[in-house]
């Protein structure tokens, strides 16, 4: 799997370096700046990139900007973007974006290799994932969007495991119930969110994004 890095900080850049490479990723560009991001993405066949929201020279926003930039010629690349702290503008302007699969994760999380590399792979493979942290401020700033006013703590809880990338296999193990209930406890929150079954679309997905977008 061939991945495009933009990290300003010379050590964390070597250190994502080392451990896609140690798990089977081909790192086909490691960059430090907005305009050298999109100039590796728009060269190089890139399966997946993994940017940072702050990079030079103003180091507000250009690591967003400049994904947000390319996916107007690579509309499916997938995109894990890293963040220092939590910043909610940030995460809800990059999931307004459909085109593509998306992570956002604080980061921190990439001192648990493992799970890093699994989060990295599942965005890879279509999915969206999201720091729990990230999950719990979104999840408090939207709680009087009257969408979900409508679901149950256990429904509230299903949906933000759910951001996080986690399949239902994962949530049940994690609540303590079975698959059953969590489909269960799943249809009933695609129902109150307007999502219905479709062929098309992913409503896990769309789950997350209606909240987000709401």
């Amino acid at each position: 799997m061939r991945v495009v890095i933009a990290e300003d900080l010379t050590l964390l850049r070597e250190g994502l370096i080392r451990i896609l490479q140690a798990n089977g990723f081909e790192v086909v560009g490691a960059v430090d700046n907005g305009p050298s991001l999109i100039r590796a993405l728009t060269t190089q066949r890139s399966d997946i990139a993994i940017v940072d929201v702050r990079l030079p020279p103003t180091f507000t926003d250009e690591g967003l900007r400049a994904v947000i930039d390319v996916r107007t010629y690579l509309p499916d690349l997938p995109v894990v973007v890293l963040s220092q702290y939590v910043e909610q503008l940030y995460a809800r302007e990059l999931m307004s974006h459909r085109a593509g699969a998306t992570g956002y994760l604080l980061k921190e999380r990439v001192m648990n290799v493992g799970q890093f590399v699994a989060s990295v792979r599942q965005v890879a493979a279509g999915s969206t994932v999201l720091d729990p942290e990230v999950v719990r401020a979104l999840f408090t700033h939207r709680s009087a969007d009257p969408l979900l006013r409508q679901l149950t703590p256990r429904e509230h809880e299903v949906l933000s495991l759910m951001a996080q990338g986690r399949s239902n296999a994962a949530i049940a193990s994690r609540m303590f119930v079975s698959e059953k209930t969590v489909s269960k406890h799943s249809s009933n929150l695609f129902t109150k969110l307007g999502l219905d079954p479709s062929a098309d679309n992913n409503r896990r997905v769309l789950a997350v994004l209606a909240y987000l977008q709401g």
